[in-house]
């Protein structure tokens, strides 16, 4: 490694489904962190490895910063913002449809009293009429001096090209955090309980989704080159579980199935996944259970 070697973190905040998982997958050019077309589906901060000619860009992908009601609530914004407080640089997205709303408007205000200098990416510009654009970027741009603004379409991969060279020359000069063929630092045990968790999304509907964690309670590599994991799904309410498991176990065969191979192809070995449901009212205020899924006592 030169002496010309550049490192720094890229903290991407946002409102839920401004499409900041979609930004961090398609920079990273690899599925590092769960997407979905739900609201608040990130709940801690996954950091993706971007290497870009000398430079190394650690992507913050943080959770949605919304109006927090439940310590899971409280604990998920205030990840998102020490990603934000601990980065070398700070990208705020925004979805080009929905515009300046009230969770937008919040981030703005919360910006602007930390004083932090950051960057706009207007996303999902290709869903909008071009002479929308300008005014609305304009209008963003009086309410936080941005230091830069892109408009990109993250989903279709459009405009990330100035946006990655941008970030590699702010990158401060210095070593490299993670080896160069390091893609995150999720942990297998807690990738695997986010894909089971993204299935969730995919497969039920309403409340469900939101009131229920993963965690991976066993994990064994086997001497036939397979591993088996055991992960739990843990709900709120009775009725949560009766939906997940469906009709004589339905449901929670097809998140299995689904989940079993989407891990196969990301470890790029057999698994065999092993699913259980189980009620557990209040989880979402545990210190533990949000310790086991990434979220920092001092996140609360």
């Amino acid at each position: 490694m030169s002496d010309s070697t550049r490192c720094g973190l890229v903290a991407i905040l946002g409102a839920p489904n401004a499409g900041k998982s979609t930004l961090v997958n398609r920079l990273a050019g690899s599925k590092v962190t769960i997407v979905s077309p739900k609201p608040q589906t990130t709940r801690f901060r996954i950091r993706a490895v971007v290497m870009q000619g000398p430079a190394q860009i650690v992507l913050v992908d943080t959770p949605g910063i919304f109006a927090p009601r439940r310590g899971l609530d409280r604990a998920m914004v205030a990840a998102a913002w020490t990603g934000s407080r601990d980065a070398d640089v700070t990208v705020l997205i925004v979805d080009a449809q929905s515009g300046i709303t009230e969770r937008v408007q919040a981030i703005l205000d919360g910006l602007a009293k930390s004083g932090r200098p950051c960057w706009l990416v207007l996303n999902k510009v290709d869903l909008v009429d071009p002479p929308v654009l300008l005014p609305l970027a304009e209008k963003l741009n009086a309410e936080q001096a941005f230091v830069h603004t892109f408009m990109v379409s993250a989903e279709k991969g459009r405009g990330l090209d100035k946006l990655m060279e941008t970030m590699a020359e702010a990158m401060p000069a210095g070593p490299w955090l993670f080896p160069e063929d390091e893609l995150s630092d999720l942990p297998n045990r807690m990738l695997a309980a986010e894909i089971v968790r993204e299935h969730i999304l995919r497969l039920t509907h309403e409340e469900v989704p939101h009131h229920a964690t993963v965690e991976t309670e066993n994990w064994e590599e086997r001497k036939d080159g397979s591993v088996r994991i055991d992960c739990t799904i843990y709900v709120l309410r009775a009725t949560q579980k009766a939906i997940i498991i469906g009709d004589k176990g339905s449901k929670v065969k097809d998140i299995g199935r689904r989940a079993r191979a989407e891990l196969m192809t990301l470890l790029d070995k057999p698994v065999h996944l092993f699913l259980n449901v189980k009620e557990r009212a209040g989880w979402d205020e545990e210190r533990a259970r949000l310790r086991a899924i990434g979220l920092r006592d001092e996140d609360r």
